[in-house]
């Protein structure tokens, strides 16, 4: 498993999550989105509409809402994937253990870097485990660790 620690400091989250999720299905992949705060979900949601070209869309939709298991991009407050992602991300910097995923995205903010910190200590204690730390450098993403 691989393990993508992106920490935030100049875009919001949601336009995060969507670039991670264009990138994914590019990959061919689907994906998971996981945040405990609705709130959080909703901004994601919107992201994903409005982050595709004009003549595309990042489809997406809520677990448990009706045909969840087609959504390409599931939003949910576990880590349990409805729709057959391999794929998560954690929205909401909070790492949650979860059984089957080929890469998982931990996303954090300055309010959650000491918890990130403490789980990227924790998965490299863990055998089989690949990490990587990305950080905004203006406008790009650059590889820390």
């Amino acid at each position: 498993m691989r393990v993508d620690f992106y920490q935030v400091s100049r875009d919001p989250v949601p336009e995060i999550v969507a670039l991670l999720a264009r990138n994914t299905l590019k990959a061919g992949e689907r994906l998971l989105v996981v945040a405990d705060r609705p709130d959080l979900r909703e901004a994601i949601g919107e992201a994903l509409w409005r982050a595709a070209p004009a003549d595309s869309f990042l489809a997406n939709g809520q677990a448990g809402d009706p045909h969840a298991e087609r959504q390409p991009v599931l939003l949910s407050d576990r880590p349990d994937p409805a729709n057959g992602a391999r794929f998560c991300v954690l929205a909401d910097g909070v790492w949650r253990e979860a059984e089957g995923f080929e890469r998982t995205f931990l996303v954090f903010d300055e309010a959650t870097l000491e918890a990130a910190r403490a789980c990227w200590r924790m998965l490299g204690e863990r055998d089989g485990l690949e990490r990587h730390f990305w950080k905004q450098d203006g406008g790009r993403w650059i590889r820390a660790a």
